[in-house]
């Protein structure tokens, strides 16, 4: 209950103080390039159930929807608003809803499409997805660079169910295991200074 209620005061807070910028990023999207302002995927969410993720669309319409589900290196289904929106993390602030939905949290293990949930061990699958899937957790801060790594992979899909993934795994465990407000509080602060960090 603690954690639904840390969860519903700061993202209607992040909402409300946030709102002149999410207007404006909304704007920027729909003059940048033909379509809508949110991405909507199917993702995988506490005990399994799916649900619709929500972010700002980074990618042209009519190539957002190809098969492979991972962004690498300057990909080219890119806009250029982006470009800035993916690399200062912006593109995620539109979750806050999905926290109010209650289908997140502030915190937790990111939620992934169910083609790499299939790759989790069973047993870790059943404990990861015990908790609500975070906007921000470990793994999104020591992968914010992901794209960038698996550019330079001749295999991205592989290169990240072989190499990336199982140690995303590892911190979505970990959390899973013992997570707490505080715990919370401090991903939280260290996501802002990764963004803020990203620029230089």
């Amino acid at each position: 209950m603690a954690k639904r209620l840390f969860d519903i005061f700061f993202a209607s807070v992040g909402l409300l103080a946030l709102s002149p910028i999410l207007l404006f990023i909304a704007i920027w999207i729909k003059l940048n390039s033909s379509g809508p302002v949110f991405f909507r995927q199917e993702r995988v969410g506490q005990y399994g159930q799916l649900f619709s993720i929500h972010k700002f669309r980074t990618m042209y319409t009519q190539q957002s929807n190809q098969c492979m589900q991972l962004t690498v290196g300057n990909d080219s289904r890119i806009t250029s608003a982006g470009f800035f929106l993916r690399r200062y993390k912006i593109d995620e602030l539109p979750q806050l809803i999905d926290v109010l939905f209650g289908t997140m949290s502030l915190v937790g293990p990111r939620p992934e499409v169910p083609k790499y949930v299939a790759c989790y061990p069973d047993d870790l699958r059943e404990l990861v997805l015990s908790v609500k899937p975070g906007i921000t957790d470990l793994a999104s801060i020591e992968f914010k660079d992901e794209s960038s790594i698996l550019g330079q992979s001749d295999n991205p899909e592989l290169t990240y169910q072989t190499d990336i993934l199982p140690i995303k795994l590892d911190y979505y465990v970990r959390y899973a295991k013992k997570n707490d407000l505080l715990t919370d509080f401090k991903l939280i602060l260290r996501t802002l200074k990764a963004v803020l960090l990203a620029g230089r």
